[in-house]
Formats: structure tokens, sequence, C-alpha cells
């Protein structure tokens, strides 16, 4: 790897976040350990790591409360949550508050690193790489130079995930989409049964922020028995 990439990890339970944080500085990740929720947001607003590991359960509150809030002030990077909650309730509140993936407790160190280079990838990798020209869907502009979504003058703030969510359907615009396929393309992993439940939270959020009608939807369309198509217009 290249560039040295930094990641936030917030996590309360000292002997997990030592454990976290030699195996992935070993693996060549530079990490920031932080035990508290408020200590994690001040962080993440002064030094922009890259991605951030955020516990669930805090001493200061709940992760899910400090992910909203470093979306609130803007910042964009990779969340992802670590719960030891198996419910999927737990799971979509998660991504209701814009973490873009979650890995349940107990996980291998293998698994969190190849959710964490998924998730570099699309942001800073590969994927970044590859933007240079402007989506035209409907009457939205998707810039994925900036990674930026507008409609007129007025920019539509969306998370990472949903940005990378909504510009690989309008690369694709009219195609019929299995869950599946999106997983893989977006999240940059193979799918499961609760990935294909992500996209579902994905693309409900991704509809309150950019149709007329959530509830009509005349961009993200869906496909019985397949996934999802966006119509261009």
């Amino acid at each position: 790897m290249d560039t040295v990439y930094r990641i936030l990890l917030i996590e309360d339970d000292p002997a997990v976040a030592r454990s976290l944080q030699v195996g992935l500085e070993r693996d060549g990740f530079g990490v920031t350990w932080k035990n508290s929720g408020s200590q994690g947001v001040e962080h993440a607003r002064s030094a922009n790591p890259h991605l951030v590991l955020l516990d669930v359960r805090l001493p200061d509150g709940s992760g899910f409360d400090f992910c909203r809030q470093m979306r609130l002030l803007g910042l964009r990077q990779p969340v992802i949550m670590l719960t030891v909650q198996r419910d999927e309730v737990d799971k979509v509140l998660g991504l209701e508050m814009g973490a873009d993936d979650y890995v349940t407790k107990p996980f291998s160190l293998r698994e969190l690193i190849s959710r964490i280079r998924a998730q570099l990838r699309r942001v800073y990798g590969e994927y970044a790489s590859s933007q240079g020209h402007l989506l035209f869907v409907q009457d939205l502009v998707v810039d994925q130079t900036r990674g930026q979504v507008r409609r007129g003058e007025i920019e539509i703030p969306l998370t990472p995930i949903e940005f990378r969510l909504l510009a690989y359907l309008a690369r694709h615009p009219g195609q019929a989409l299995t869950r599946a396929q999106i997983v893989e393309n977006v999240w940059g992993y193979s799918t499961d049964v609760d990935g294909e439940r992500s996209v579902n939270v994905h693309i409900r959020r991704l509809r309150e922020k950019i149709e007329a009608d959530p509830s009509r939807p005349s961009i993200l369309l869906t496909v019985p028995g397949i996934g999802y198509r966006l119509n261009p217009g």
C-alpha cells in the first residue's frame, strides 16, 4: 500500500483496542485510538482520518449517535460500526445514522481488514481514480470528480456509500441490477443476506434525499424479484 491510510478507532475496551491497533498497524495502517465517542468525534473533525471504526457501546453514549454527529458535521469518510448486537434492527439503525458498513463481534482481523480495504478502494483507490465526468439523472447532476450530487445549484448531502450507490446505478441507466451485483460493486465484497438488506436500507435513504415523493419513486425503481434500476428520465 503506497498510501498510509489513517484509521480512527473509537473503542472503550483497552484490550480490544490494543489488539486491533497492533493488527492494523502490522498491516500498514496508521491507527489513532480514542476511548470515548466525544473524543473520537473531535479527532475526526481536527485530523480528518481516512476511515473510522466506531464501537456501538461507548461510555459517553451510543455509537449510532456519534456516527450521526459526524455526518451532521459534514464528515464523509467511511464509517464501519463494531457491534456485538446481532439484531437486524441495530444494524439497520447504524445504516440509518450514516454508517457505511458494520462488523459483528466476535470477528476475525482478516475479515475486518477486508471490509476496511473494500471501503478505502471505493473512496480513495480504484473507484476514485476512475472518476472524471458528470452523470445526468433527470434533474440531478452526479459529479464523480467532486463526489457531489446537485439539483440545480443545491448540493444534496449524501454519505460516501450513498454517493457510490447512486453513481453505480447511474453508470448503468435502465439496467436491472441484482442486490448481489450492487453489494459486490459498491461495498466491494461478496454478498450475504445482511448485505442485501443493507442495499434496501440505503436505497430507501437515497429515495428520501433525491425523490420528490419517496413513496412513489421515479428515479430509483424497484424491479420485483431482481433488485433495482435507475430511470435516467
